[in-house]
């Protein structure tokens, strides 16, 4: 009884090719081989050429042989090299896509990944995994892995920003009420600086981060003193109204560098100094954990103005950094920016 061939195309596999072998000793026409393996002929024809080899009989002639072991070698060499398919396939939209997101926007693939749920036009769709093994890999001509953010973490030796060690006048981070902790309302801010390397300007940055959503803003200053910081505050005040400000500015938690020590200043409103228009918390020296979310956001500034290079060129670029921050994509937002989660979050 002619059994039936199996359907759709199949390797060959290692037991099929040493039941070829033996068949082919035995006299079997290909024809009747292709029947009971359940291949065509032309996929038993093919084998067969794979598995040639060229041996020498006992009185020294010279015959062609199928080889199972032989077969089975090649095969699982070619695989081998081969690899896994590529699901980025000829999708060159994609290729370029992931390249500019990277190289020019300075996205990490995570975050390019978020951002290609928007786009209908590209098809392609891969996993945070498989995208970091096409960069490490060399599949992108335009992108490597030195291209990514954080690539390589050094333990460095770094300049010690003046700290004031004994700050006793200011309010210890202690005792800042729980639920600001808890990171479940607006209004509670991480405030840091930015500075050049030796050598540059003393153009900074100061800049603040929200808490529950991560939204940054980001002001240039023209030194890391305590005027400069309390000058930035009052025209944010004097721009948005007191009201507005202390709705806005519940409370702010900074280190104990030198130019955030006049907390007197920093609480007091310019427009009326009898009302108190926030709350101002020290964290622990040397405790930069304490202030998270400001340190990852400052990474992320790094992006664009590199770890010791003079701010002072980079002061047009400030409100394109800013917007840029707030416009991310976050996995902890699920793919939302920090603007979407306010949006989502129904907070103006």
């Amino acid at each position: 009884m002619e059994k039936k061939r199996r359907k759709g195309w199949k390797h060959i596999t290692e037991r099929e090719r040493y039941l070829l072998e033996y068949m082919l000793k035995d006299g079997m026409k290909v024809v009747d081989i292709a029947v009971e393996l359940g291949h065509s002929k032309s996929t038993i024809y093919r084998e067969i050429k794979r598995g040639k080899v060229l041996q020498r009989n006992s009185d020294y002639t010279e015959e062609e042989r199928y080889l199972a072991d032989y077969a089975q070698r090649d095969y699982n060499e070619k695989k081998h090299e081969k690899g896994r398919y590529l699901k980025v396939g000829n999708d060159m939209d994609f290729v370029r896509y992931v390249e500019h997101m990277i190289k020019d926007k300075k996205y990490s693939p995570v975050a390019v990944l978020y951002d290609l749920h928007s786009r209908d036009d590209i098809k392609t769709r891969v996993c945070h995994r498989t995208l970091y093994t096409y960069i490490h890999s060399g599949i992108f001509l335009n992108v490597c892995s030195g291209d990514l953010p954080y690539k390589v973490s050094r333990k460095r030796e770094k300049e010690r920003a003046k700290i004031a060690l004994r700050n006793i006048k200011g309010t210890s981070i202690e005792k800042r009420p729980r639920e600001i902790w808890n990171r479940e309302t607006f209004g509670h801010w991480e405030m840091d600086t930015v500075y050049g390397g030796k050598n540059t300007s003393l153009d900074c940055l100061l800049v603040l981060t929200e808490r529950m959503t991560r939204y940054e803003e980001v002001y240039h200053i023209k030194s890391r003193t305590q005027e400069e910081v309390c000058r930035v505050l009052d025209d944010v005040e004097r721009k948005i109204g007191i009201h507005a400000f202390i709705e806005r500015y519940k409370t702010i938690t900074s280190d104990n560098g030198v130019e955030f020590l006049d907390f007197q200043t920093v609480q007091r409103s310019v427009q009326n100094p009898e009302v108190t228009r926030t709350a101002m918390y020290y964290c622990h020296p040397f405790c930069s954990g304490e202030r998270g979310s400001n340190e990852n956001q400052n990474k992320l500034i790094r992006r664009w103005i590199p770890k010791g290079a003079d701010i002072a060129p980079y002061r047009e670029q400030i409100p394109a950094i800013q917007d840029w921050i707030n416009n991310y994509p976050r996995k902890m937002f699920g793919g939302m920016s920090s603007v979407e989660f306010m949006e989502f979050a129904g907070i103006a």
